[in-house]
């Protein structure tokens, strides 16, 4: 009778919510925000894209760029991880002037991790960089300096440090890093793995909503 009393209990709790499932979930408006209107930095069709506001002179965005790389291996290839620096004055404009032009100039992929340290383990930029500065930098990959200080003024990465900027103003980012998931959702978590948490259920649930159609 104890056995039989058991068995119905636990069948019983199967058609229970599951609590801790629940309890996992992030909730809006704490552990993330929805942007009204929000739209990716750089959309493509049946992609989901994650976008990182982050800046080179940033300690805690250097400590977050393998904890980034290593979280992008765990997810569908339906997942784009896109950096996007921040553009909020002062160095912040000259290191994502760098970025922009290390874009440009086909150089980004092996200068990128090398520029995180420079600035916080070798000590060899300083976080308010001077053109030259990063021309000589840069010139260690392979681009001329002159050529790399012409592209740091060219209009084109002008035009894409005033779309970074609105980027970051539409999705109310004020600090690095910060993930925007699908350009619909401002991550806000309690510490870098948290963030990745909740990124990794934004994704699970864009997903969902791009195979019902939304």
């Amino acid at each position: 009778m104890k056995a039989l009393l058991s068995g119905l209990l636990l069948a019983a709790l199967a058609f229970l919510p599951g609590p801790t499932l629940a309890a996992d979930a992030p909730v809006a408006g704490r552990d993330y925000v929805e942007i009204p209107g929000g739209k990716p930095w750089a959309a493509r069709p049946g992609r989901i894209e994650v976008a990182e506001l982050f800046g080179y002179s940033c300690p805690h965005c250097a400590h977050f760029e393998p904890m980034l790389k290593e979280w992008k291996g765990r997810q569908g290839r339906d997942v784009d991880l896109v950096p996007v620096p921040a553009v909020f004055g002062g160095y912040w404009d000259a290191w994502a002037r760098a970025y922009f032009a290390a874009s440009d100039l086909g150089v980004l992929a092996r200068s990128h991790d090398a520029v995180f340290a420079a600035i916080h383990r070798n000590g060899e930029l300083p976080r308010n960089p001077t053109a030259q500065e990063l021309a000589a930098f840069y010139s260690r990959y392979g681009v001329d300096a002159e050529r790399f200080r012409a592209a740091l003024a060219d209009p084109s990465v002008d035009a894409r440090m005033r779309q970074a900027r609105e980027f970051a103003v539409a999705s109310g980012v004020d600090a690095t890093p910060t993930l925007i998931v699908a350009g619909r959702y401002r991550v806000r978590g309690s510490s870098l793995e948290d963030s990745l948490r909740i990124a990794e259920w934004l994704v699970a649930h864009e997903r969902q909503a791009l195979k019902t159609g939304r």
